[in-house]
C-alpha cells in the first residue's frame, strides 16, 4: 500500500486537523455516492479510508511513523530477518547475503561476531518448532485484526435533533442502514461493529466509523444542546403584546410576546432544545427566540401620520448613553 501521507496529499508535519480536512475533501470528491458505477472511484475511495485509519488516529500515526506498523497497520518485522535470508548483501540461490563461494558479506555481526548470530538462530528455532517456525519472527499464520473504515454521512438540522435512520452505500456495493440518535452533533462518529475491512487467518473485522455532518438550517442554529432562532414581529405585536406561534424542532407553539417588547428582547422555551446525550431520560436544552421588530415593506402613509402625532407629545431618547467625550 502507498505512504498514507502521500495518499491524503499531507506532509509528514501536518496537524490532526489538517489531515482530517484533507481526508474530508478527498472522501467528498471520491464517494460511490457521487461517483456511482465508477470502479476507479470507489478504489481511490478505499485507499483514502485506509490511510486516514492508519494517519487519522493519533496513536496509529505515531507508531507508523516510529517504523512499527505498515501502511496497511500491520506490525512489521523485527530483527535483521527477512524471508529469502538475511538483510544486505547480493542474493545467491540460498538468500540474501550469500557471496558465490558459500560465505555470507555485507554484515555487520556486531562484538560477538557470527557465531553468536548462529546460537541465537539455532535457539529460536529449538524454541519454536511446536509454532512451526522462529519464536522472535514475524509469524503469518496470527490472527490478525481487519482495518477500520471510514465514512462521511451528511443529514439535515432536523433529523439530528429528532433522530433518523440512513441508508449507505459502502464502495463495493453493501448497504449499511445507520440509525442516527436523536441530539447528533456535528462532527460526532458513530461506530458499526465488524463492518469494517475483515480480519486475517480468522481474526475479527474491523469496524465502521460513520462520521455525521449536520447540513444548517434556514433559521435555526445550535448552540451547546441550546436552540436559537431570530423571530420578526410586527410593530402592533410589539407594543401592544400577541400570543404567536413559533417554531421549534418539534414543530409550532404558541407563545406569549409581552406589552412593549423591543427588538433584541430574547423568550426562553424550556425543554424545546436538543436531547441531552448522556443526559437523563427526557432531559433536554432550551430553545431562545430573540425578537425582530420588523415594518411593512412598503411605506405607509397612515402608520406615518400617526407615529408623527404620537412623537410631538411622548418624544423619549434612546440613545441618551451613547456618547463618547
Amino acid at each position: 500500500m502507498r505512504d498514507p501521507y502521500e495518499v491524503l496529499g499531507v506532509p509528514r508535519s501536518a496537524s490532526q486537523d489538517e489531515v482530517r480536512k484533507a481526508y474530508r475533501k478527498l472522501a467528498k470528491e471520491f464517494h460511490p455516492d457521487r461517483n456511482p458505477n465508477n470502479a476507479k472511484a470507489a478504489e481511490r475511495f478505499k485507499e483514502i479510508s485506509a490511510a486516514y485509519d492508519i494517519i487519522g488516529d493519533s496513536d496509529k500515526r505515531a507508531k507508523f511513523d516510529r517504523g512499527e506498523i505498515d501502511a496497511a497497520g500491520q506490525p512489521r518485522a523485527r530483527g535483521g530477518f527477512y524471508q529469502g535470508g538475511f538483510r544486505g548483501g547480493p542474493r545467491g540461490p540460498f538468500g540474501a547475503g550469500q557471496q558465490a563461494g558459500g560465505g555470507f558479506s555485507g554484515f555487520d555481526f556486531g562484538p560477538g561476531g557470527a557465531e553468536d548470530i548462529f546460537d541465537e538462530i539455532f535457539s529460536q528455532m529449538r524454541r519454536g518448532r511446536a509454532g512451526g517456525g522462529f519464536s522472535g519472527a514475524r509469524r503469518t499464520t496470527a490472527a490478525q485484526r481487519g482495518a477500520d473504515r471510514r465514512f462521511n454521512l451528511k443529514i439535515g438540522f432536523l433529523d439530528a435533533a429528532r433522530g433518523c435512520k440512513r441508508r449507505l452505500t459502502l464502495p463495493e456495493g453493501k448497504q449499511l442502514d445507520v440509525t442516527i440518535p436523536a441530539g447528533m452533533a456535528d462532527g460526532q462518529q458513530i461506530r458499526l461493529r465488524h463492518q469494517g475491512d475483515p480480519g486475517r487467518n480468522g481474526g475479527e473485522a474491523g469496524d465502521a466509523l460513520i462520521e455525521v455532518n449536520v447540513e444548517p438550517h434556514a433559521f435555526f442554529t445550535r448552540q451547546g444542546d441550546d436552540v436559537h432562532l431570530e423571530l420578526p414581529v410586527t410593530l402592533d405585536e410589539a407594543v401592544l403584546g400577541a400570543k404567536i406561534a413559533v417554531p421549534t424542532i418539534d414543530g409550532m407553539v404558541a407563545v406569549t410576546v409581552p406589552k412593549g417588547a423591543s427588538s433584541g428582547t430574547t423568550l426562553r422555551l424550556k425543554g424545546r432544545g436538543f436531547p441531552l446525550r448522556g443526559g437523563a431520560q427526557g432531559q433536554r436544552g432550551d430553545q431562545y427566540v430573540k425578537l425582530k421588530i420588523v415594518l411593512p415593506e412598503k411605506p405607509n402613509s397612515a402608520l406615518e401620520k400617526l407615529i408623527e402625532g404620537w412623537v410631538k407629545s411622548n418624544k423619549y431618547d434612546v440613545r441618551a448613553k451613547y456618547t463618547v467625550e
